[in-house]
């Protein structure tokens, strides 16, 4: 079964996505486990990005959840197709060069 997202890609259901969410101010590695084995990145502006695969809605309701639980602002959350990520690395790695 296909679902479109409200922004028009496409991804099978049952698929995990891949999701960025920033939230403001620094966490800390140890909440690695606490948020599902997503990567934990911080920003130089103070921010913290929280990347990686999320099984459904449901698992992405629950994130979502505990960061407001930590009463830590939310400031954006996005899907990601697997193949941007894969680009957005590729395209890390040439600038790094």
């Amino acid at each position: 079964m296909m679902m479109t997202s409200e922004q028009g890609t496409k991804h099978v259901a049952g698929q995990m996505m891949l999701y960025q969410i920033r939230i403001k101010g620094h966490l800390g590695q140890q909440w690695m486990n606490w948020f599902e084995g997503l990567t934990i990145s911080l920003e130089e502006d103070g921010n913290t990005l929280l990347s990686g695969p999320v099984v459904d809605q449901s698992a992405l309701h629950g994130i979502l959840k505990k960061i407001r639980n930590l009463g830590m602002p939310l400031l954006s959350v996005n899907s990601i197709e697997p193949n941007q990520a894969s680009k957005a690395d590729a395209d890390n790695v040439k600038g790094d060069l």
